[in-house]
């Protein structure tokens, strides 16, 4: 009966990891097809037009200054734009922002400093209120740890003299993508997200998010939409869904990229991804089944299913590391071999590798430099799994949690900064179950030698370096690591080549 239940199990979640792989490898071809296609505006402005930029903070106090004298340096005319700095601050970022906003002012800027105490809906609460003050008809949203490039608003505002234009997406760039083994991972999933992903939906007609920061709003697009809400930990990607099923299309601008800081400890990665998962899952909830029964195209309701449901995938990859067992009949036979293990493995696993291949491939890293970055890619995304699921599963069963920041700390050189140690993420009861699974995976790595499982080898290693290094770096092991990795050849040939 055991046996029974166990296969029932395992086949639903390699059903549905394959349904996922299939997904991706779809992205693969369509990007492959679509990657030189370029937006062009649909004309020129005459006179350039209003533009507000809101840069919501909170506790910020490393990261500010570096914030307000990028926006202070953006290439237009000064008379064309004003700042709304949005801030809840609750320390001493509230002193420093108000004495730089003042120091503006006698330059000639039209900035506004907006302090909140009560932190109603956190960063959407924020973003709504600036909305009822805002001057212009568009409105540039910057997190406090981008630095927005001076020529922004000249490359991506003529896209809206289309009408129908409701929000311009730029693409993240990476300021401290060297500082770490941690940061360099970090920095290729998000280029897997914004280059090949976001790329494929808008080319294809689907749609596609904005990303929270570093995009340009249409403020009737926000008004008519319903504006910014706060049910769900990711405002931007509901905001984004609602706007888009009202009619309005979004421009997504791979070459125009906003540099940002990148999260330096695992705790604040692991939060990070932790909210933007729950998030997704709440607007799953909230706005799937409302695009499901709508006279949507078909292709955009596909899409929009596996976007929405993407982080689901987590689950699965936590429960399939729950449910593999060694098998002390060794190696399977040669039809199981074809007819089962090998398309599992094309389907689940390869079209990982492919579409991290491919992200590779366009940032322009050495195809022997991958051979390292591809299993740690695979290694962490199965570390952040039981982070993760426990996020979808909070979401799933309405589990109430606060937004939580994720720290900034000034951060473009690869020295660690005393901000460390004031701005920091709690670290979580997680790291228990993560190193039992590392010892888990430590023990089937034995197991796997002494039955001669030689093609199951390879994926017990990197179920167990996930868990692992997910686990130590959870316990403020950044600099074992580190050392670890600058004692490497790998360390020499990575930082050889600016990665």
């Amino acid at each position: 009966m055991l046996g029974l239940l166990w296969y029932f199990l395992y086949g639903i979640v390699v059903l549905g990891l394959s349904v996922y792989g299939v997904h991706r490898l779809w992205m693969i071809i369509t990007f492959v097809r679509c990657r030189n296609q370029k937006h062009k505006p649909l004309s020129t402005f005459d006179v350039l037009p209003q533009v507000t930029i809101q840069l919501p903070i909170y506790n910020e106090k490393y990261v500010i200054k570096r914030l307000l004298a990028a926006v202070c340096d953006l290439d237009y005319p000064i008379e064309r734009f004003d700042i709304q700095v949005l801030d809840d601050s609750t320390d001493e970022t509230c002193d420093i922002a108000r004495q730089e906003v003042e120091r503006l002012k006698k330059q000639g800027f039209q900035i506004e400093y907006i302090h909140r105490t009560n932190r109603e809906g956190f960063k959407a609460g924020a973003l709504q209120n600036g909305l009822d003050k805002a001057r212009g008809e568009f409105v540039a949203i910057f997190d406090a740890d981008f630095v927005p490039a001076s020529n922004l608003l000249r490359k991506s505002v003529d896209y809206f003299t289309d009408e129908r234009i409701g929000m311009i997406q730029t693409r993240w760039g990476h300021i401290n993508r060297g500082f770490s083994l941690l940061t360099r991972i970090q920095a290729l999933l998000l280029d897997g997200h914004l280059l090949i992903e976001q790329t494929v939906r808008n080319r294809s007609g689907r749609f596609f998010n904005f990303n929270g920061t570093a995009g340009i709003w249409r403020k009737s697009t926000i008004l008519d939409a319903g504006g910014w809400e706060h049910d769900t930990l990711t405002e931007d990607l509901d905001l984004s869904y609602r706007a888009q099923m009202q009619g309005w299309r979004f421009v997504f601008l791979p070459e125009v990229i906003t540099p940002a800081e990148l999260p330096v400890d695992m705790n604040a990665f692991k939060t990070q991804q932790h909210r933007w998962a729950k998030g997704a899952v709440q607007t799953c909830k909230k706005l799937l089944p409302r695009i499901l029964s709508s006279e949507l195209p078909l292709k955009i309701k596909l899409e929009a299913a596996f976007h929405l449901t993407s982080n689901f995938a987590y689950l699965l990859l936590a429960a399939m590391a729950l449910l593999i067992i060694p098998d002390p009949k060794g190696n399977p036979d040669l039809v199981t071999l074809m007819c089962i293990h090998i398309p599992i493995f094309l389907l689940a696993s390869f079209t990982v590798i492919l579409f991290y291949a491919l992200v590779l491939w366009q940032v322009r890293i050495k195809w022997y430099l991958g051979m390292v970055y591809l299993p740690m890619l695979i290694a962490v995304g199965i570390g952040l799994s039981i982070n993760n699921a426990k996020a979808v599963l909070e979401a799933l069963f309405n589990m109430e949690s606060p937004f939580s920041r994720t720290p900034k700390h000034g951060i473009e050189s690869k020295k660690r900064p005393e901000a460390l140690a004031v701005y920091f993420s709690q670290k979580s009861w997680l790291v228990v179950l993560e190193f039992l699974m590392f010892a888990h995976y430590v023990h089937y790595i034995f197991k796997a030698f002494d039955y001669g499982l030689w093609l199951s080898l390879p994926f017990f290693v990197l179920f167990c370096a996930g868990f692992g290094y997910t686990a130590l770096m959870s316990i403020g092991a950044n600099n074992w690591a580190d050392w670890i990795f600058a004692k490497t050849r790998v360390k020499s040939l990575i930082t050889s080549h600016g990665i």
